[in-house]
């Protein structure tokens, strides 16, 4: 997929972006400031995603995502 071209040269997709186009971000900003991670697949009992934790930091929040995804392959 491209993007279209600007007047400052081509356009680049930040990584945030893809995330999002994609589906898989779930870490929401909150109106508190904070950051929480959701995860990736709904409950099936609820249709609700699980709250993986809430973070006062954005960097946090990949972190624990990461760590996540390292333990659930591990």
């Amino acid at each position: 997929m491209t993007l279209p071209p600007t007047r400052f040269g081509v356009r680049r997709r930040a990584a945030n972006d893809w995330h999002r186009a994609t589906g898989l971000d779930m870490i929401r900003k909150l109106k508190s400031g904070q950051f929480r991670l959701y995860s990736r697949k709904k409950d099936e009992s609820k249709g609700k995603r699980r709250n993986l934790g809430t973070f006062d930091l954005l960097q946090k929040a990949r972190q624990h995502d990461r760590e996540v995804q390292y333990f659930k392959r591990r």
